[in-house]
């Protein structure tokens, strides 16, 4: 099967193909292709049916897709909880690129979530409280979508090690595209410098890794990137990508 057969395929006969051989079938053929190859398969095969997610941490992924996919849907979740830097980031990403943002909040407000379950969630259970806020109304936004676009990576965390660039996310029934599962830090620093990409202004002080503003907290130097988010509750996913 060539990637041609597989692009077809999905277009022609997607009620009858199992969507999950053909996924295993684009990771091998892709794993070592270029980012921007990966997302024109992804793009000439799902169409209008293919998103991407955004926490704007930075707009990498959002400048790579769109130069591919001009006009791409861009699913941020609202949290309630975030920085104003990342609400800011996701304002200025609506001006400078060509997509569509879309807004996706959780069925209750913070308040209505404190009313209901008592306040400070986020530091009781933190793991019902990602899924409340995160989990449940990504689920829900992906629904009209057969494919999403995510830019985790596989030197972010041990529990990202074993990400292929094009899988099949189970928890959701359709199919999951990391187009940057390959790279590095070095490679993320230098395609944001090189083309000038918008980053939250929190990476300048200390913060590389940005969530939710209750649960984030600065980064000394030689701490892992990722050691600011959740720290001392023992979680390192928010559920998204498990």
């Amino acid at each position: 099967m060539t990637l041609v057969d597989i692009e077809v395929g999905l277009r022609s006969q997607r009620g009858t193909l199992d969507l999950q051989d053909i996924v295993e079938s684009a990771a091998v053929f892709l794993e070592d292709a270029p980012a921007r190859e990966i997302i024109r398969w992804a793009a000439a095969t799902f169409g209008d049916r293919l998103c991407l997610t955004s926490s704007m941490s930075d707009a990498l992924l959002i400048d790579l897709v769109s130069r591919v996919k001009p006009g791409v849907d861009v699913l941020f979740i609202d949290t309630g909880y975030h920085f104003a830097e990342t609400v800011g980031t996701r304002d200025a990403v609506r001006q400078v690129y060509d997509v569509n943002v879309i807004d996706i909040k959780p069925s209750r407000t913070v308040e209505e979530q404190e009313r209901d379950l008592g306040p400070r969630l986020f530091g009781r259970n933190p793991d019902l409280c990602c899924y409340l806020r995160k989990v449940e109304p990504l689920n829900r936004a992906l629904e009209p979508y057969l494919a999403w676009i995510s830019g985790i990576r596989r030197d972010e965390s041990p529990t990202r090690a074993g990400t292929k660039v094009v899988e099949w996310d189970a928890k959701r029934q359709m199919v999951k595209v990391n187009p940057i599962a390959r790279w590095t830090q070095e490679e993320v620093d230098n395609y944001i410098a090189d083309n000038g990409v918008l980053i939250n202004p929190l990476h300048y002080d200390n913060y590389p890794s940005i969530g939710c503003a209750p649960c984030t907290r600065q980064v000394a130097e030689g701490e892992d990137p990722r050691s600011g988010r959740w720290a001392g509750l023992g979680k390192v996913e928010c559920g998204i990508h498990l």
